[in-house]
């Protein structure tokens, strides 16, 4: 397996000099349901609290019609990271009307995403709450569509202090419909297809849906937290090179973002059974989570 870091640090090098103490988590967490309320509906979900606690994260759906990832949160909480995972508005026990492909809607326009975002925002509120330390330092975990929602989010919120995102484009929501609708779930296309092909199409294509385009990169201007991107290099849902691309231009502004690419999978590097990307994730969130305390231990 192939594995191509594109950071200013060689980020295994820096996790294996850290602290034990940070690895010596418990598998011992506790799994309390919870209901919160985001504009006007009632969402439901459930917080996995570690025994012992060394950050937090609120998970963001995809574009599926997704329940709770307990699953996926229990591999967190099993590292010492506390999450709060919910049905997605419409989905499950969480009231509200979902929007998405899987009941003929289009679930991207401007509208539905900052609808999305202000119940991560709520999530967020919510498992502040419930945490015992209210130090403890909060991040937004996602996936996919994740990657419009989390920048909105972290831009409208001052508790996030870093962001991971599985899979998640950079690039506008009609530029990223262009190009799956390009791929048309092919799974042999990058063997058919040159990276100008997909550009030349995610450029000049007719839109098939008629809407104001949301640019994450508006939002991810404005943000100083660090931020991980997981990419699969085979990718036939997000042009992942272009999204690279646009990750490189923020590096050399300095924007704290570093990114993973992963030439053996595809959109979902989350939930494959290479686990390569939710390892790294993790390390990662405890070497950043690391930083932020020793930075505010110093003021």
């Amino acid at each position: 397996m192939n594995i191509n870091f594109f950071s200013n640090v060689l980020l295994w090098l820096v996790l294996i000099n850290l602290p034990e103490m940070v690895f010596s988590q418990s598998n011992d967490f506790t799994i309390q349901d919870v209901k919160f309320e985001s504009q006007g509906v009632t969402l439901a979900g459930s917080i996995l609290t570690p025994k012992k606690t060394f950050a937090a994260v609120v998970i963001v759906h995809g574009s599926d019609p997704v329940k709770r990832e307990i699953e996926f949160a229990k591999r967190l909480a099993r590292e010492g990271i506390a999450v709060l995972t919910y049905d997605k508005r419409g989905v499950g026990e969480s009231g509200g009307v979902y929007v998405g492909p899987s009941v003929g809607t289009n679930n991207i326009d401007t509208a539905n995403l900052n609808l999305l975002s202000h119940d991560a925002n709520a999530a967020i509120n919510k498992f502040r709450t419930y945490l015992k330390d209210k130090k403890t330092t909060i991040g937004l975990v996602g996936f996919s569509q994740a990657g419009w929602i989390i920048p909105i989010t972290a831009a409208e919120s001052p508790h996030i202090e870093f962001m991971v995102l599985f899979s998640c484009p950079t690039i506008t929501t009609l530029e990223q419909l262009r190009f799956q609708f390009y791929t048309n779930g092919r799974h042999d296309f990058w063997e058919n297809h040159t990276e100008a092909d997909a550009r030349e199409h995610i450029k000049n294509d007719t839109d098939r849906y008629q809407f104001a385009a949301t640019d994450p990169k508006k939002s991810l201007n404005t943000l100083s937290i660090p931020g991980l991107w997981l990419f699969g290099e085979k990718d036939i849902q997000i042009p992942v090179k272009l999204c690279i691309e646009q990750l490189n231009t923020f590096k050399a502004q300095g924007k704290p973002f570093e990114y993973a690419l992963f030439s053996s999978l595809g959109h979902n590097t989350a939930f494959d059974r290479n686990t390569a990307p939710v390892d790294i994730s993790i390390q990662w969130i405890k070497q950043k989570t690391l930083t932020i305390k020793k930075f505010e231990a110093l003021k």
